[in-house]
C-alpha cells in the first residue's frame, strides 16, 4: 500500500511516499481503509524527533495521528466494528500513523463516523477533540459559570475547545488577531482579545482554568488571572512528575520531571492554584461522547485548508507554518 513515510529523523526532506507492507490487524484491531487524515502540529514534531524521549517509533514510521475511512477488516476479538461501518479514530502514538491507504486501530480507539459529517469533517476532530474533552472535562472539571482561556483561539485545538467549553456552561475568553475576531465569535468567545493590541493579563482576572497551547511567556503570564483554587491545564509546558508516573518512569526520571516544572508549580502555589501537564490519549468512549455533540449541532468542524493525498508533504508544510483556521486535512481518496 501506500504510505507517507520518514526513514529518520530530521526535517521536511525526511518525508517522502513509499510502498509499505499491509498491515494485518491483531484480535483487538480492525482494519481501516482511511480516506481523510487530520493534520495536528505533533505530527512534525514527531517527523523531527521532539518527541523520542516520550513516544518510540520503529522507522521507517507513517506520521498522522488521526483519521476517518471504513472498515475493511476486523480482529477475531472485535464486537463493536464489523466491516463496511464508517469510524474516525485517533492513533496518536500507535503502531502505524494516518497518512497512509491503510491503517490498524484498536478497537478502543475508535468511534463510529457521526452520520451528518463527511469523513474530511471528521477527519478533523479526533485530537483536538480528546485533547479538549480531557482537559477541560477531566482535569479542570468545568462547570456551568466557570471561567476559561483559552489562548489562541482560530487555531486546531482552540477552534474545538471554545466550542466544548461553551457546551460546559462556561464563559471564555481567547486572544487572536484582528482577522479572525468573527471566527472566534462565532464559535462562542465571550470575550476576545486581540493579542497585537492588548494583554490578556491586564484584561482577564479570576478565571478558574486556562488551557494552554502556546507555553513560554504565555504560559507564565496565564497564572495571573487565575483565582484561588483554580487550574492551568498545559499541552506544551514542561511535563509534571504526574505525567511521568502516568508513564510508568521510573523514580529518577519522575523527580527530573518535578525539577523541570518547579517554576510553573510556584507560580500555581502563589495563586492557590494547580499546574497540569495533559499528553492527550486515544479513546473511543470519549469519542464516541464528542460524536453526539456533532450529531446534533452543537459543535461543528473548522478547517481551513483540504490538501488531496499527493500533497500530502505540502500539507505537513502548511501547517508548521503555523498559521492555520482551524484544522487541515489530507484526503486520501475522492470517496471522502
Amino acid at each position: 500500500m501506500r504510505a507517507l513515510v520518514f526513514k529518520r529523523y530530521g526535517g521536511p526532506d525526511q518525508v517522502a511516499f513509499a510502498d509499505v507492507p499491509r498491515p494485518v490487524p491483531k484480535p483487538d484491531e480492525i482494519l481501516v481503509q482511511v480516506q481523510a487524515a487530520g493534520l495536528n502540529p505533533i505530527d512534525n514534531k514527531i517527523r523531527d524527533g521532539k518527541m523520542k524521549a516520550i513516544l518510540r517509533f520503529q522507522l521507517p514510521a507513517t506520521p498522522g495521528s488521526d483519521l476517518a475511512g471504513v472498515v475493511i477488516e476486523v480482529g477475531s476479538r472485535v464486537t463493536r466494528f464489523k466491516p463496511g461501518e464508517a469510524v474516525f479514530a485517533s492513533i496518536f502514538g500507535l503502531r502505524t500513523g494516518a497518512l497512509a491507504e491503510l491503517a490498524v486501530v484498536p478497537e478502543n480507539a475508535a468511534a463510529l463516523k457521526p452520520a451528518h459529517l463527511d469523513l474530511v469533517q471528521a477527519a478533523s476532530i479526533p485530537m483536538v477533540g480528546l485533547t479538549a474533552w480531557q482537559a477541560l472535562k477531566e482535569r479542570a472539571d468545568i462547570k456551568p459559570g466557570h471561567k476559561v482561556f483559552i489562548p489562541a483561539g482560530a487555531g486546531g485545538i482552540g477552534t474545538f475547545a471554545i466550542q466544548l467549553a461553551k457546551c460546559l456552561g462556561a464563559k471564555v475568553a481567547t486572544t487572536t488577531s484582528a482577522g479572525n475576531v468573527d471566527l472566534v465569535r462565532s464559535l462562542g468567545a465571550d470575550e476576545v482579545i486581540d493579542y497585537q493590541k492588548q494583554k490578556f493579563e491586564d484584561m482577564l482576572r479570576d478565571y478558574d482554568a486556562v488551557l494552554d497551547t502556546l507555553g513560554g511567556e504565555s504560559l507564565e503570564k496565564s497564572f495571573q488571572i487565575l483565582r484561588p483554587e483554580s487550574i492551568v491545564v498545559s499541552l506544551v509546558g514542561p511535563p509534571d512528575a504526574a505525567f511521568g508516573r502516568s508513564k510508568g518512569m521510573n523514580f529518577l526520571m519522575v523527580f527530573v520531571l518535578g525539577l523541570l516544572c518547579r517554576k510553573m508549580n510556584h507560580h500555581a502555589k502563589k495563586r492557590g492554584a494547580e499546574y497540569s501537564f495533559l499528553f492527550v490519549h486515544p479513546d473511543g468512549s470519549q469519542l464516541a461522547e464528542i460524536g453526539e455533540l456533532l450529531e446534533v449541532g452543537s459543535i461543528r468542524p473548522v478547517i481551513e485548508k483540504v490538501f488531496p493525498f499527493d500533497q500530502a508533504k505540502e500539507a505537513l508544510a502548511y501547517l508548521e507554518k503555523g498559521r492555520a483556521k482551524g484544522k487541515v486535512v489530507v484526503q486520501i481518496t475522492n470517496e471522502a
